[in-house]
């Protein structure tokens, strides 16, 4: 009996370290499980925000002869010149305009004939070229002290540009904007409007309206056939300047043929690591380094179509 009895102890005992080293092995697998399920989650947000969705009521579709170009507008910057283009787009203004003034690595400018009766009854807008900033203030920076501010980077995927002295920001002149033309007047743009189809004349920052970037279809763009020629070549004809077939504003364009896209996320945690790495130039391929430079208007901010609605 009594040998029984310390057999029955001894698997009870055996039994219950069983059990405790089974519970461990479980609280273990739970713990990592939740791990796992934390590091999906906190990946899947940083997924999440690495893209930021382009509201379509911001959008225009350009359409050219050579394809379909998406413009983002920016009415947080440019309202003024927003609201009219947006309401010269409804209207069918610039249906049928041609690309009058192109030049390879500059802008393609387009609008209605100069001193045509469309054009002189459009509206003169006031220059929105900068705006004030405060404390508050924030935008993801790039670059301190470029060749023409104290500070770039973007706000809402648009390139910007800051100076903190004069609590200043505005816009610049990057490949792929849409800005408006004007005269001698700072306060004379109408609806003639430019895209920056190469380097960036960033000269012009400040005293020019920008409105908009292309973020679909540059290479539509770059196809735009160049009005200026060089000494010696022949004259290009205004019945060889490329048209626009349309021009409508996204929200207009039955659902089947609208165009739904996302953008980098220039404010998310991502992009900023993106930047600190591409400002580094750690990869093998540079054997020598290049300065650590970042130029705002070299640096991509890309695009991805969504899936119809």
């Amino acid at each position: 009996m009594k040998i029984r009895s310390k057999f029955l102890n001894f698997m009870v005992v055996f039994s219950c370290s069983s059990l405790s080293l089974s519970s461990m092995v479980n609280a273990e697998q739970n713990i990592q499980k939740q791990i796992t399920t934390k590091v999906a989650a906190e990946t899947a947000k940083n997924n999440q925000d690495e893209w930021r969705t382009v509201a379509i009521e911001n959008m225009v579709l350009l359409t050219l002869p050579y394809g379909k170009v998406v413009i983002e507008l920016a009415p947080q910057f440019s309202p003024k010149h927003v609201e009219q283009f947006m309401r010269l787009t409804k209207n069918g203004h610039y249906d049928g305009n041609k690309f009058y003034r192109v030049i390879d690595g500059f802008v393609a400018q387009a609008g209605p004939e100069d001193g045509s009766r469309l054009d002189s009854l459009v509206p003169l807008l006031k220059l929105e070229g900068e705006w004030p900033t405060d404390k508050n203030w924030s935008f993801t920076l790039v670059q301190k002290q470029d060749l023409f501010a104290e500070q770039t980077g973007f706000k809402d995927g648009f390139a910007v540009a800051h100076s903190s002295s004069e609590n200043r920001a505005w816009l610049t002149h990057c490949p792929g904007i849409i800005a408006m033309a004007r005269g001698n007047d700072a306060d004379s743009g109408s609806s003639h409007f430019y895209i920056t189809n190469g380097q960036a004349p960033r000269y012009l920052d400040r005293i020019m309206s920008i409105f908009g970037r292309v973020v679909y279809g540059m290479n539509h763009v770059q196809a735009i056939t160049r009005t200026a020629t060089i000494e010696g070549e022949a004259e290009v004809t205004s019945a060889a300047y490329t048209p626009i077939v349309s021009m409508q504003m996204m929200v207009d364009v039955p659902s089947a043929e609208q165009i739904h896209l996302a953008v980098k996320n220039t404010e998310s945690k991502l992009f900023a690591t993106k930047l600190a790495e591409r400002i580094k130039r750690d990869n093998a391929f540079f054997f020598k380094k290049p300065p650590p430079v970042l130029d705002v208007c070299q640096t991509p901010v890309l695009t991805r179509l969504l899936a119809h609605h």
